[in-house]
């Protein structure tokens, strides 16, 4: 098992190390290994070519790396909050409650002026993602069957989309489309500025994560089994969702909403590892999360261009027969 771990880990940063070189070098404007070189270590930076990597290419790839495996890491602590590999911040519609609040925080902004800032569009996020989250938890309560739970947070998320497509309707003209390709999910608006906002954020989410590990350890084996042992099941429980609001925020406060990455990743990841144990799959999940989100953006980027597509257009294909392989095998078990 330690081996196979290994090996896996090493697979996942190998490919990380891959698709940052790729995502350097391909774009509108190709670039050879020596431009790249020169770009990143020269200090020409009137150049085009470092501009080019140091203004978009960068902050894109670190977008990708930190919040892709932010919306992995949020997916698998939701899966493990509700005992259903079909859990997720977008199937559940957190994410879609995360974007009407951030969304109605920038037309207000756009309307009166004022100047919105990296911690004020999280903090938006976060509400909007908690909100959603209470309404789910509120269904789970009255309904046992995940399939009826499911369909309760597509519902959700449709009613908050739908409320959100108004709000940009009727949004100032000079920012609709800002507004629009925000709500579509994309990294293509990320500046250095927005990555010093949300890495550390991302990092705070993961380290919650590790420390919750030996709990959810215990409490993947059922609530009655964490309780035998003296863990706190409801303060844990709290502090699990909390965990995940913030991660799921942080991606839809810079990014908007990324469909899929948060069911589909952490189920390959597991079936991968063959493993549930949560140190093993918190880290996988964030490095496949990174992965996934690194590939996407290059395929969003490269595949008709100049015309780029958002995030969310491609990790919906790749990831939305993730999730259907997943429902028919419940269904089948």
């Amino acid at each position: 098992m330690k081996r196979r771990v290994i090996i896996l880990y090493g697979i996942l940063m190998g490919l990380i190390l891959l698709l940052v070189l790729a995502n350097l070098r391909i774009g509108s404007s190709a670039m050879s290994n020596r431009e790249v070189f020169d770009a990143l270590f020269g200090k020409d930076i009137s150049a085009t070519s470092y501009k080019i990597i140091w203004k978009i290419r960068i902050p894109r790839i670190l977008a990708a790396f930190f919040l892709g495996g932010a919306l992995a890491l949020s997916g698998y602590l939701l899966q493990a909050f509700f005992g259903n590999p079909i859990a997720g911040p977008f199937v559940l519609g957190i994410s879609s409650g995360a974007k009407l609040v951030v969304a109605l925080l920038m037309v207000m902004a756009c309307e009166t002026g004022f100047v919105v800032s990296g911690i004020s569009m999280v903090a938006a996020a976060f509400a909007g993602a908690v909100l959603s989250t209470i309404f789910v938890l509120i269904a789970a309560k009255k309904v046992r069957n995940m399939s009826i739970l499911i369909v309760c947070g597509i519902m959700i998320g449709y009613v908050c989309s739908a409320v959100t497509e108004l709000v940009v309707t009727f949004a100032d003209d000079s920012n609709i489309v800002n507004l629009h390709n925000w709500s579509m999910g994309s990294f293509s608006s990320i500046g250095m500025e927005d990555v010093a906002g949300f890495w550390p954020i991302v990092l705070i989410g993961v380290i919650g994560a590790f420390l919750l590990s030996k709990e959810m350890k215990a409490y993947l084996y059922g609530e009655t089994y964490a309780f035998s042992l003296g863990i706190p099941v409801k303060g844990f429980r709290v502090l699990l969702i909390l965990s995940s609001s913030l991660l799921s925020a942080t991606v839809t406060a810079f990014a908007g909403p990324i469909s899929f990455v948060g069911v589909a990743v952490p189920h390959v990841i597991r079936s991968l590892f063959k493993t549930s144990e949560p140190k093993i799959m918190i880290t996988a999940c964030f490095l496949g999360g990174s992965v996934f989100c690194l590939f996407c953006d290059l395929i969003a980027r490269c595949l008709f261009m100049p015309t780029e597509l958002s995030i969310s257009t491609v990790t919906a294909i790749f990831g939305a027969p993730v999730v259907i392989s997943l429902m028919l095998k419940k269904k089948r078990n």
